[in-house]
């Protein structure tokens, strides 16, 4: 597996995107979706990055720098391939990058109705933490970080 840099509007990462996009309408609102479009992950200058295995991208996800920390944007991994680690992957290559950028926290939103992304966080060191940036609460974002 190899993890790099991709071009949001790449055509696989469009295909992820959509498929996270997907996913995320069937469970949350949309006053609920806090998730950047692919054009807001570049205006924003998101990190962004592919999981690909023989040359096929599997997974996806990225982080922005903002205020004294970064915050994970977009992470998924398309549905066919999870369980093999791609997650952990992209997530760990956002929290080295970030770290080296000097950033000292990783953050995230995600949606208490994302029992399974709730399980990757907690596993990799994220707990849980009140809203942060632009976020509200709402009683459905569940907010969390992470020191790097």
């Amino acid at each position: 597996m190899e993890v790099t840099r991709i071009d949001p509007l790449h055509p696989d990462a469009l295909r992820l995107i959509a498929g996270s996009e997907a996913e995320q309408s069937a469970l949350y609102p949309p006053h609920l979706r806090h998730a950047f479009s692919p054009q807001q992950l570049i205006d924003d200058d998101i990190r962004f990055y592919a999981a690909c295995r023989d040359g096929a991208a599997l997974a996806c996800g990225g982080y922005g720098s903002y205020d004294g920390y970064a915050e994970l944007k977009r992470i998924y991994v398309d549905p066919a391939h999870r369980g093999a680690g791609l997650a952990d992957a992209i997530i760990d290559i956002c929290e080295a990058d970030a770290a080296a950028e000097g950033l000292p926290l990783m953050r995230l939103e995600t949606g208490e109705a994302s029992p399974a992304a709730l399980r990757i966080y907690t596993r990799l060191g994220y707990t849980r933490c009140g809203p942060f940036g632009p976020y509200e609460e709402n009683g459905s974002s569940v907010f969390m970080e992470k020191p790097l």
